[in-house]
């Protein structure tokens, strides 16, 4: 609870099944890219620079890859498993270079949920509009805990 708001979970493990998906598309605007690299203070000119980029094999700028990773990242967090999750671990291979301007579409599948553990495996594909492999990985996620009530107290449990 943030300043007396209550904010919505993501969903516990035991409602969470192997096999489960999700679809995300974002598609990659200017806007994104210089608040990303502001953010990150990153200013390799592979990412902004046309003159410089167009010497290089890709020919024209790229999206910085962890920028590709912080959708994912992000997805995970708002929508499977949401908000109250946390990512433990990630493999991820970027496959190709993303261009400005593309829109990148996201395929989430859940493969393993280890109720022991209290972790699902996500696995990740995220191709371009040509349909071109740009990102795989598979995320070990640990879903939401229960929130315990702030208000119940155990003190006085015994009376």
């Amino acid at each position: 609870m943030i300043l007396g708001k209550k904010r919505k979970i993501g969903r516990m493990i035991e409602e969470i099944s192997v096999g489960e998906k999700l679809e995300v598309t974002e598609k990659i605007e200017d806007r994104d890219l210089l608040l990303f690299l502001g953010l990150s203070n990153d200013n390799n000119p592979l990412f902004i620079q046309h003159d410089y980029a167009s010497m290089t094999p890709f020919k024209k700028p790229i999206v910085p890859q962890i920028m590709l990773l912080a959708i994912v990242t992000g997805a995970i967090s708002k929508y499977l498993p949401g908000p109250g999750s946390s990512i433990k671990k990630s493999d991820v291979t970027y496959n190709n270079p993303v261009y400005h301007y593309e829109t990148v579409h996201y395929q989430f599948e859940v493969i393993d949920v280890s109720k022991e553990a209290h972790e699902v495996l996500i696995r990740v594909n995220g191709t371009n509009e040509t349909g071109h492999s740009v990102l795989e990985g598979e995320f070990t996620v640990c879903p939401p805990y229960p929130v315990k009530p702030l208000t119940k107290t155990t003190s006085f449990d015994n009376f």
